[in-house]
């Protein structure tokens, strides 16, 4: 019941009207520089560490953040919205990244201008510092930050950590009946050899594993795509016709999927804004650890995070479903609405046969181990935050690396609830401080347009 309530209609406006307010205030700055900004991302300057201020290159803060943000939800959440919500979210999926440019533009810029460094001489940065060190009203900004913090490493525990490891353990258990204790222990074993290292060590790992990981996913969403290319006209029509019909449509190609404008809206907006997390803050807190001598720069540099989660990524998937005609389609034998990571083995099964639901596993293992990585970055720095020194950060590491293992073991429902609602008060603090200091954005970004 929280989790619908701090989910619901209110809370989706407040995260797509920060980004809408954010990117009309901004004249549509963020818009017009993606292509210099997806340019600079993939050249050699990105990946050079140089001596600048910062702990790794400004593409590994980029690949950091993106391994925590693209995960089983490229996969699992777009069928789930596609099945809610009828093929008419992915068009309000991909409006709200549209406006999620922004605002994660926004967060990370600041995340970069308002760092600092540790005693161990490591950068910490994020909306935590943001608003403590941003918002004119201290006390106020204190309190923000607090919120922020605490939710940020309640997320990391539960979305971060234990129900990406459910999804791995279960992923295999399915397709090679591997048993579950197996699973946990390699993967703790594996999580600890890379965590123990610290950020230099994450970074380096999820430098090579993010684009990997990404390009072995849409080189086989676009053999399906290409094997059912005669749907794909029909199938991108029936998106947009079902995206913006305030009539239900039902029936017919849909199956049993029940389709409207205002269930497209709801779960195509909620699930591009868990997809790539623009307006919750966290991808901001690798974004500080860059070595930029810019703060605007390197904002440009991770809002490209959104274009490939949401414009890239999960496009993929909906176009393999809408052009693979599984949509719709019920189990023989539960008689249920087939969702989620089955609906994309159907549809990848339609060009691949069998070995489709190995590529889907393949692919859920990638995505959720990488978010394991990027998450406990992100939820360390803020356990660091909350008491004020890193010397207990190898306790923050202890735990989660134990809870690796609980994830892996054990089903948590209920994890899947706290997790959203942890994420949910991890945005509403960040969005009212990207709104407060909405003016100082327009105008760093105003500034850095003349270096273009």
């Amino acid at each position: 019941m929280i989790n619908e309530l701090v989910w619901g209609p209110a809370m989706l406006l407040l995260l797509t009207g920060t980004g809408v307010f954010l990117t009309v205030r901004t004249r549509f700055l963020a818009w017009r520089n993606l292509g210099w900004a997806l340019r600079y991302t993939l050249s050699s300057k990105a990946r050079q560490k140089g001596e600048k201020n910062g702990d790794i290159s400004p593409f590994s803060a980029l690949t950091t953040a993106l391994a925590a943000t693209i995960g089983t939800g490229n996969i699992v959440g777009v069928a789930a919205a596609m099945t809610a919500g009828g093929p008419g979210a992915v068009v309000w999926m991909w409006i709200s990244a549209c406006f999620g440019l922004t605002s994660k533009f926004a967060e990370c810029m600041l995340a970069v201008k308002y760092r600092e460094r540790n005693e161990k001489g490591e950068m910490c940065g994020g909306p935590m510092y943001t608003m403590e060190k941003g918002i004119s009203n201290r006390w106020f900004g204190r309190l923000l930050a607090v919120l922020f913090a605490f939710s940020a490493v309640l997320a990391s525990f539960g979305i971060g950590n234990m129900t990406q490891a459910h999804s791995i353990t279960s992923a295999l258990y399915e397709a090679a009946k591997v048993p579950p204790q197996l699973t946990g222990i390699l993967l703790t074993g594996i999580s600890f050899v890379i965590i123990i290292g610290g950020i230099q060590s994450i970074s380096r790992i999820s430098s090579y594993i993010v684009p990997f990981m990404a390009v072995f996913y849409i080189a086989a969403g676009l053999m399906v795509i290409l094997g059912n290319i005669r749907n794909v006209p029909a199938g991108l029509l029936l998106i947009f016709r079902c995206a913006f019909d305030a009539r239900a449509v039902t029936g017919g190609v849909l199956g049993n999927v029940i389709a409207s404008m205002g269930h497209a809206v709801r779960y195509g907006v909620a699930r591009g804004c868990f997809s790539n997390e623009a307006g919750m803050g966290s991808a901001a807190i690798s974004a500080a650890a860059a070595t930029s001598d810019d703060p605007v720069r390197q904002g440009y540099i991770n809002m490209t995070g959104t274009f490939w989660d949401t414009l890239v990524v999960c496009s993929i998937t909906a176009l393999c479903i809408a052009s693979s005609g599984v949509l719709g389609r019920r189990d023989a034998v539960s008689g249920d609405l087939i969702s989620g990571s089955a609906l994309t083995i159907d549809a990848f099964e339609t060009v691949f046969g069998p070995a489709g639901g190995w590529l889907i596993t393949i692919g859920i293992v990638l995505f959720a181990f990488s978010t394991i990585l990027g998450w406990e970055y992100q939820g360390e720095k803020a356990f660091e935050y909350l008491l004020k020194t890193h010397r207990w950060n190898l306790i923050y590491r202890l735990i989660f690396l134990g809870l690796v293992y609980a994830g892996s073991v054990m089903s948590f429902h209920l994890v899947w609830n706290l997790s959203d609602v942890a994420n949910a008060l991890m945005a509403v603090p960040n969005l009212i401080c990207l709104l407060i200091l909405s003016r100082e954005i327009a105008e760093d970004m105003q500034s850095f347009r003349k270096e273009l």
